[in-house]
């Protein structure tokens, strides 16, 4: 499974090294009841950021004594590795940076210690949350995760095409099919979608269209929607986008390498792009002809669009991935959760300054001022190779947008009671594989909306009790 930020992470040998000798000592010594200390896995596992934690765990030491034991786990091994602890007696006291598909599968496995997660909330305030944060970490009255941050899917667009063209920013899907019609040509792709089917970036990006129109995994009673009216007007779009897409396999890599270059007038990427966009990662720059003497061209002239509506009559849907603090059963309660509220209060802002474009806050702010997080957050030096605050690039009306992904994000099959489905269709790559078939031409809409209705529904039968 892996809903990651749909960027390429690299970790450097002695990263590695330190990561998975960390994971060994974390998973075969259970800490003594009687000691201070507690063990927490964390998914962000780039050797710069699990320094980044150890800093902040360090002073979270020496205010309250409690020793710290970090693991970093990779997100796609998480599953095995909660079997494994399981069955050792080993489980850690708190997994941080968990996607929420993962936070519904260890609570399926009646792994989540809901009450002092509940008490975690309550303590921090959920009037500080950002609503839709709280609502997708919840089951009804259950805590299952306390929210910390959160990518969101963007379309990027080119502003200065657009503008020339008189067409409008590309909100809604009749927007989007007519810009992506007029635009292509001339060298220039209409768009640049993604079509791999090994990724979960694929998947990322349908679903991403897919909200906006209504168009649901499974309703309530864990009925397959897929290939409903909504859904199949989305597999429509996304056979009209990829054919005027770029041919053959459109990766993470390749889509955003295309809009860079200057040769597609959109894109579906995560908040990721941002940075890269602004020209501050040396892996990922921006290579169109006018960025050669500006390399902020590309960025000043690209808008970007959180929300996205379909058909006429529907409402506009934010798609992203929240990231949470989840505490385990059978862990040292108390303990872990004063580290989760240190996380959460103290040491937050510099969590969050790990990856600012990819780690929104869905906590704005505290009781004492209910935008300190938030007003924080838009100072934060973004970037890897060259560090600089979003919002001395972006427009205020690009940051806003993205601070106020918490309030509208949706996401598949949890509002619908219905989560444990949403990390087996990811993991075994269902929209993926119909997608791709859909845009080699291999099939059509109607016939990838087939296929993708027919994997689901194999695996909501396969989790029935």
């Amino acid at each position: 499974m892996s809903s990651y930020p749909p960027r390429p992470t690299t970790v450097g040998a002695a990263g590695l090294a330190a990561a998975l000798a960390l994971l060994t000592a974390g998973c075969t010594q259970v800490p003594d009841a009687s000691e201070r200390s507690i063990t927490v896995w964390s998914q962000e596992v780039q050797s710069e950021r699990i320094a980044a934690t150890q800093e902040i765990i360090d002073r979270f030491t020496d205010e309250t004594g409690i020793e710290v034991r970090l693991v970093a786990v990779e997100e796609q091994q998480t599953p095995a590795l909660i079997q494994s602890a399981v069955l050792s007696d080993s489980l850690p006291d708190v997994i941080g940076a968990l996607p929420l598909a993962q936070v519904r599968q260890l609570d399926s496995l009646g792994l989540v210690d809901t009450d002092a997660t509940g008490e975690v909330v309550d303590a921090l305030d959920p009037a500080t949350f950002a609503d839709a944060a709280l609502a997708l970490t919840s089951d009804g009255d259950r805590r299952l995760a306390v929210p910390s941050d959160a990518w969101t899917q963007l379309l990027a667009y080119r502003t200065d095409l657009f503008e020339a063209a008189g067409l409008p920013a590309p909100t809604s899907y009749a927007d989007i099919r007519e810009a992506a019609q007029t635009l292509h040509g001339d060298g220039t792709f209409g768009i640049t979608l993604a079509t791999d089917p090994t990724d979960p970036f694929t998947s990322q990006t349908f679903e991403a269209l897919a909200l906006g129109n209504g168009c649901e995994l499974v309703d309530e009673a864990g009925t397959v929607q897929l290939d409903s009216t909504l859904c199949a007007q989305t597999w429509d779009l996304t056979s009209d986008l990829a054919d005027l897409s770029p041919r053959g396999t459109q990766t993470v890599d390749s889509t955003r390498a295309t809009y860079f270059s200057g040769d597609a007038a959109m894109v579906v990427w995560s908040s990721f792009l941002l940075d890269e966009l602004a020209g501050l990662r040396n892996d990922a720059m921006p290579a169109c002809d006018q960025c050669q003497d500006d390399p902020g061209w590309l960025a000043e002239n690209t808008g970007v669009v959180t929300a996205i509506s379909g058909e006429p009559g529907t409402d506009p849907a934010t798609y992203g991935e929240i990231t949470s603090w989840t505490m385990l059963e059978g862990g040292q309660a108390d303990m872990a959760s004063t580290f989760v509220e240190y996380m959460m209060s103290e040491g937050y802002v510099d969590w969050l300054a790990m990856a600012p474009e990819g780690k929104v806050p869905m906590r704005p702010g505290d009781l004492s001022d209910p935008r300190r997080f938030a007003d924080a957050w838009r100072q934060l030096p973004a970037g890897v190779d060259a560090r600089v605050p979003l919002a001395e690039v972006y427009s205020s009306e690009v940051v806003d947008s993205l601070l106020g992904v918490g309030d509208d994000l949706r996401r598949w099959a949890i509002p619908q009671g219905q989560g444990t489905v949403l990390g087996p269709v990811i993991s075994q790559l269902v929209i993926p594989k119909a997608v791709a078939e859909l845009a080699s031409g291999s099939t059509d809409a109607r016939g990838a909306m087939e296929a993708a209705t027919s994997a689901t529904e194999t695996i909501v039968e396969g989790l029935e009790p």
